[in-house]
């Protein structure tokens, strides 16, 4: 009995508030810190409306007229069928296609450099800067940096006078143009590239290869079977971003080495939209020519979600 009672006072003394300060629930302390992070990040979500959100709502509604920004001509659904309809824009699309080539090119070199620097080779810190220097310059300093090598007086035509080569003229057709550029995009991307295959690789952990290395597996071997499987993820992930890259970012590109040409092979559909709505002064083609350009890209990133099972653990 008396110990019955001696627990029983026990609990209750636990049970009590210290001080007579009743205890916090633990519902109010998440609910009041999820009202502060809200209080945080606030001002950044009004920026962020501010000058993203309004834009874009903006170009879907000038997308359904035609306008040179002055005046507004509703046209609903017309800016839409006429692209949709246009060769140009068919030719256009086929042409971004062949700078997928870039993608694994790219990865290829980006992974090389990677799974070399995971090695830690002799002066892997001095080439990991000289490997991500290409990222830090601008899209325009590289493009004049190209344009001038291939140009008919530049370097690289020199050098083929040496061994008694004529001087090409590289832009002036379509294929080598496209080939220039690519040439160009693997060059300033695969640093960048490699710095996070770099980090898919840390992250695995140093015992499973010391384990296959004890079993007797070559580096080929532990490349194949253990380094690219730990990596899936994020080969996936440079994979999706090189792929939207090629369809929405290389405007600088063209822009500084070809300009769409000759003619329109090389032109891409992001300089093609802004051939549409600032050269042609109409605004809701080149609009409507985004809206497409946003969807595309937004059904691809589901498609190469799903192809990779990024959003699932392993």
């Amino acid at each position: 009995m008396t110990s019955s009672l001696l627990a029983s006072s026990v609990d209750a003394a636990s049970a009590a508030p210290t001080g007579g300060v009743a205890p916090r629930k633990p519902g109010g302390i998440r609910r009041r810190d999820r009202l502060i992070g809200l209080l945080a990040v606030l001002p950044a979500l009004l920026i962020v409306v501010g000058f993203m959100a309004f834009p874009v709502a903006f170009a879907l509604f000038i997308s359904f007229t035609k306008t040179n920004g002055l005046k507004f001509e509703w046209r609903w659904f017309d800016n839409y069928i006429a692209l949709l309809t246009d060769p140009i824009v068919h030719q256009v699309f086929l042409t971004n296609l062949k700078f997928l080539i870039s993608v694994p090119l790219v990865i290829f070199a980006a992974l090389i450099v990677s799974v070399l620097l995971f090695e830690r080779v002799r002066g892997w810190k001095y080439f990991r800067v000289i490997f991500f220097l290409p990222n830090v310059l601008s899209v325009a300093v590289i493009g004049i940096m190209f344009r001038n090598a291939f140009g008919y007086y530049g370097g690289v035509n020199q050098a083929l006078g040496l061994f008694g080569i004529e001087p090409v003229q590289f832009f002036t057709n379509g294929s080598t143009a496209i080939a220039i550029i690519i040439v160009a995009l693997v060059w300033a991307g695969f640093g960048y590239q490699a710095l996070l295959l770099l980090a898919g690789l840390t992250s695995i952990n140093p015992a499973v290869f010391e384990a296959a290395a004890i079993d007797g597996a070559g580096w080929w071997q532990r490349l194949w079977y253990i380094t690219l499987p730990n990596i899936r993820r994020v080969l996936g992930f440079v994979f999706i971003i090189n792929v939207l890259y090629t369809f929405s970012s290389l405007f600088g590109f063209v822009f500084v080495m070809t300009a769409g040409g000759p003619g329109f092979d090389t032109t891409t559909i992001d300089y093609l939209v802004y051939l549409t709505a600032f050269s042609s002064t109409n605004l809701g083609s080149g609009a409507a020519l985004a809206v497409i350009l946003f969807l595309f890209i937004g059904i691809l990133t589901v498609i190469q979600n799903r192809v990779f099972k990024l959003g699932k653990e392993d």
